[in-house]
């Protein structure tokens, strides 16, 4: 996108902050709808399975989403060729593609924008975005990382020209690198790419040389920049920072704002559709994007519909986070819902057993609420059926013994909350809680070395 085709998409985007409840609810159905039928006509798989599943054609405007038949990412692995639109595309050439020009974000023939999963829960898949759907993400992307901000004050940032930085993982065709890569181009801004692998001594020359005014990248990456300008190793004066691809917790969060002086949006996406939401007020929640997106709630996690991507129509599609939907605040200035509770993924639950065999689970995130002053971060690690420790990372000048005693005291609490007073646990301190070598995402439940711990 060019600079206007970029601000006119995202004026007309942020229009839809300010209609009706009930506004919202139509354009989402109209939407809806109109990406039901092109599924139906272009689509071998979605059309086979709507008819298993009893929907004709002419059920398609008054079918309860609900009662579409789902789909899960080992679906879209097998179906793959037969669940995208277009005739030029199939996961093989995908693959080739994605193995011969990992460090750009040139488009599949010409047209076609690859995104693929970060591997973190097994094969990698392949998400697939047009250009028109691509500029759409790109337009929720930038209506995120500007969030609770006009049009004419976006357009004075704008106009200074802003220096971005991004601070992630940027050696593969990532969701995030790209969109933000390309977001920046769409509005004129410098950038700079700093992948998590690079040495920290490159990250201060880089960065003194860069001078960046915002910030955008995963928040345990952050959190090193955060702690080399409190150690006055780098100066920055930033206007915003946009933390995503992982969890923020409370402590975390008000640890980036005292420290680089300026408030945090934590931008929530996914491979499957880059702009799902953001937050900016924590007492608010995640404002969930409901003009570019349906996410149902459920049990096992949450069915996302992707309202603008054509090519590879999602149609409720499962994913693994764990979210409660509400609606939107009373006093709330636009009509999106909010997502309250967790936001991570199934996978990072603890599971414990008692004497008598009772399963119960504990989710590293129900400690988000956390706000420990000099605590920065923590993992967990699962050390039996019954017992667990956490390791934590606090800031150079906090009070270890003050934040180990403030750490059991709320745990205890939290456990006794859960039935989980049996369970043993024990608080150690480590110098630094790295991300996976892999992914190059911090864990929140990972594997250490006993060695690099130490007992607080």
């Amino acid at each position: 996108m060019n600079i206007p085709q970029t601000l006119w998409n995202l004026y007309q985007l942020k229009k839809n902050e300010i209609i009706s409840v009930s506004a919202l609810q139509g354009l989402q159905q109209k939407k809806l709808q109109k990406l039901l039928h092109y599924a139906w006509d272009h689509s071998g798989y979605y059309r086979s399975t709507f008819q298993q599943a009893g929907i004709s054609k002419d059920m398609l405007d008054h079918t309860p989403l609900s009662k579409f038949p789902s789909v899960n990412k080992q679906i879209l692995l097998e179906q793959f060729d037969r669940l995208v639109t277009v005739p030029d595309l199939n996961q093989e050439m995908l693959r080739q593609f994605d193995e011969n020009s990992k460090t750009n974000r040139k488009p599949f023939l010409g047209k076609y924008h690859i995104v693929h999963s970060s591997g973190s829960t097994g094969k990698p898949g392949y998400f697939v975005y047009d250009h028109y759907a691509w500029d759409s993400m790109l337009s929720g992307i930038i209506r995120g990382a500007l969030w609770n901000m006009t049009m004419p004050q976006i357009l004075k940032l704008l106009a200074g020209k802003p220096r971005i930085l991004y601070i992630a993982a940027t050696d593969g065709r990532y969701g995030g690198a790209m969109a933000v890569g390309d977001g920046i181009d769409g509005v004129g801004a410098s950038q700079l790419y700093l992948d998590i692998k690079t040495p920290l001594s490159e990250w201060v020359q880089q960065v003194q040389s860069f001078r960046p005014n915002l910030i955008i990248g995963y928040p345990s990456a952050i959190k090193i920049l955060g702690e080399l300008a409190e150690s006055g190793t780098v100066s920055l004066d930033v206007v915003r920072v946009v933390s995503c691809g992982e969890p923020l917790g409370a402590s975390l969060r008000k640890y980036l704002e005292d420290t680089l002086h300026t408030q945090v949006i934590n931008f929530y996406g996914a491979s499957e559709s880059l702009a799902l939401g953001a937050e900016s007020d924590p007492k608010e929640g995640v404002v969930l994007f409901d003009d570019m997106n349906i996410i149902e709630a459920a049990e096992d996690g949450i069915y996302l519909t992707c309202l603008y991507n054509f090519v590879q129509p999602l149609i409720r599609y499962r994913l693994s986070d764990q979210l409660t939907i509400k609606a939107p605040l009373e006093n709330s200035r636009c009509p999106f819902s909010r997502a309250a509770g967790l936001l991570g993924r199934n996978e990072d639950i603890l599971w414990f057993e008692d004497q008598a065999g009772n399963r119960e689970f504990l989710h590293p995130l129900a400690i988000e609420g956390f706000c420990i002053e000099g605590l920065l971060d923590y993992q967990f690690l699962q050390t039996g059926k019954a017992s667990f420790e956490m390791q934590a990372e606090i800031s150079r000048h906090a009070c270890q013994e003050s934040i180990r005693r403030e750490m059991l005291y709320q745990m205890e609490k939290i456990l006794a909350e859960k039935g989980l007073s049996y369970v043993d646990f024990a608080v150690y301190f480590a110098d630094k809680i790295l991300p996976d070598a892999r992914t190059g995402k911090k864990r929140l439940i990972a594997s250490y070395p006993r060695e690099t711990r130490c007992a607080g």
